[in-house]
């Protein structure tokens, strides 16, 4: 009977313990994650939530836009289609010399949850550095990221179909 009291009295102080923790969250702008040097080429910190602000995300060309024709060995970005996926929408942004992929920007992620920034900090980084390698849509997902990978993986192909075209 006394070990019940004890470990009742014991489990219940875990718990209190356990609630009143706060998670820690990350303020500031979201970054648009990418695989090339410059502002914003990292999985830097999150946009800020708990603010009850609406989280904004760059402005990117509308979808299905791409640069225009250039030359065989300019550089040139174009971007894929807006995949919706359940967490949110994806879309992949390609920089080309002639037609090596040489980075690969995330402009679109889901992001509006801890959780989602969470997994899309660690995924996207992958993602880009498996495209970048593959030269190529056909990589593998991130595994515990694989609806963010699913719609990188169909905006990059659609990103990749508008450059050759």
């Amino acid at each position: 009977m006394r070990r019940a009291v004890v470990t009742s009295a014991a489990t219940a102080a875990g718990v209190v313990l356990l609630l009143s923790l706060k998670p820690h969250e990350a303020a500031g702008p979201t970054p648009v994650i990418g695989s090339g040097s410059g502002a914003g080429a990292g999985a830097g910190s999150a946009a800020g939530a708990g603010s009850g602000a609406d989280v904004s995300q760059p402005s990117p060309a509308p979808s299905g836009s791409a640069a225009p024709a250039a030359p065989a060995g300019a550089t040139r970005k174009v971007s894929g289609d807006t995949v919706n996926t359940r967490y949110g929408p994806v879309q992949v942004q390609v920089t080309l010399a002639g037609s090596r992929v040489t980075a690969v920007d995330v402009v679109k992620y889901p992001n509006a949850e801890r959780r989602d920034r969470e997994i899309n900090s660690s995924a996207l980084p992958v993602l880009n550095q498996e495209a970048i390698s593959a030269q190529s849509a056909q990589i593998d997902v991130v595994s515990g990221a694989t609806y963010t990978s699913d719609g990188y993986v169909r905006s990059l192909q659609s990103a990749l179909d508008r450059a050759k075209g």
